[in-house]
């Protein structure tokens, strides 16, 4: 292929990715075949496969858009490129057949994402705006990679971020850039980890903290500390439910008294994917959900959408840290929380409304379920 082909073939290929809203483009050689995949709402579909002949110009192309080292084949390489307008973070990694690439779509459409957009009850945005609210304290967002916890945090501080508020920010890597918020990415290399920027965060008069991610005993107490000296702090935290966060922060070293008296409120989130509004279709057979037989919709596809799927839908679980769970967590009791709508919960009724399937609850929540 001559070279103006080439770069032509791949704009096309990175423009229809766009398009197609992925989240993540994977270029994979293999040892007899050539693989081009996309991330779209989640999930990983096979898009294109060119000739296995094309694997070293299309790296080499990448990398040149990206102005990384196109002689360096043995070690990975991280940097981002641009197109049409979008930033992309590029990431290189050795592989038995080659090098395989992915690149991550940065400057998407989730930049725009206000609050309400993320498919909050009202019951859950007014808990979240009252909390936001708070002079102090510890917000934590919960759920695997993937489910959308930054967005989440995002559009907290996109409603804080305003000009009496000192904002910081320390994450890896900046996700999205948000005017009026200082973002410190962290740079392992050059010795700034997560707890070295919070220590200086702290000498920089703020009055809001945003953490990328809660990861060790050392970014958990300084978390602690900031939430119990007059800073709200924002992070979070790898755990399947809200309530397994206060286990995850008790396996790191954190005390139950530090966590009874510094957390305001624990979410728990994941990303379903949204039904196809033009295709979806009633299932021949009723399934049981909350003790009753009901009706359900199915994927079908069509040219609308990938999969009889188009966008995705936000679960939630709001663990509120009330005087009683407060007390519960001081004297090591099993927390109960009264009320609390469940990840379950909402998912059943995201079905039973007909904006996913049963399916698709399934495939997210798995032994949840």
């Amino acid at each position: 292929m001559q070279e103006d082909q080439l770069v032509d073939s791949i704009d096309k290929i990175l423009l229809d990715a766009l398009v197609k809203r992925a989240s993540d483009i994977h270029f994979e050689p293999y040892q007899h075949s050539y693989r081009i995949r996309m991330r779209i709402d989640g999930v990983l579909q096979d898009m294109l496969a060119p000739p296995l002949t094309l694997a070293k110009q299309i790296a080499a192309r990448l990398k040149i858009m990206a102005k990384l080292n196109i002689a360096e084949q043995r070690l990975p390489q991280d940097g981002q490129l641009i197109i049409d307008h979008y930033a992309m973070r590029i990431a290189t990694l050795p592989v038995l057949n080659g090098e395989k690439i992915v690149l991550r779509v940065m400057d998407s459409y989730q930049n725009k994402l206000t609050i309400e957009d993320l498919g909050l009850t009202e019951q859950h945005l007014a808990i979240f705006y009252k909390i936001l609210n708070n002079p102090q304290g510890l917000i934590l967002v919960t759920g695997p990679t993937g489910s959308g916890k930054t967005i989440t945090l995002y559009s907290g501080l996109k409603i804080l971020n305003q000009t009496e508020r000192n904002i910081c920010s320390v994450e890896d890597p900046i996700e999205i850039p948000l005017e009026g918020i200082n973002q410190t990415p962290v740079n392992l290399k050059a010795g700034l980890t997560f707890a070295v920027i919070l220590r200086a965060f702290l000498r920089q008069d703020p009055d809001i903290m945003m953490i990328g991610e809660i990861r060790d005993k050392e970014t958990a107490e300084i978390a602690i500390q900031a939430a119990q000296t007059g800073h709200l702090v924002l992070s979070t935290l790898h755990t399947n439910s809200s309530i397994e966060a206060i286990t995850r922060l008790n396996q790191m070293g954190i005390e139950n008294y530090l966590l009874a008296s510094s957390l305001k409120l624990v979410i728990a989130q994941r990303l379903v994917r949204k039904l196809c509004s033009h295709c979806k279709a009633v299932a021949s057979e009723l399934i049981m959900l909350d003790q009753q037989l009901v009706p359900h919709f199915i994927a079908m596809g069509c040219n609308h959408c990938i999969g009889g799927y188009q966008g995705r839908v936000g679960l939630y679980e709001f663990l509120v840290i009330t005087p009683a769970i407060q007390q519960q967590i001081t004297n090591h009791q099993i927390i109960t929380p009264i009320n609390m709508i469940t990840l379950q919960n909402t998912g059943r009724n995201l079905v039973k409304q007909g904006i996913t399937s049963f399916a698709e609850l399934q495939r997210v929540l798995g032994d949840l379920l």
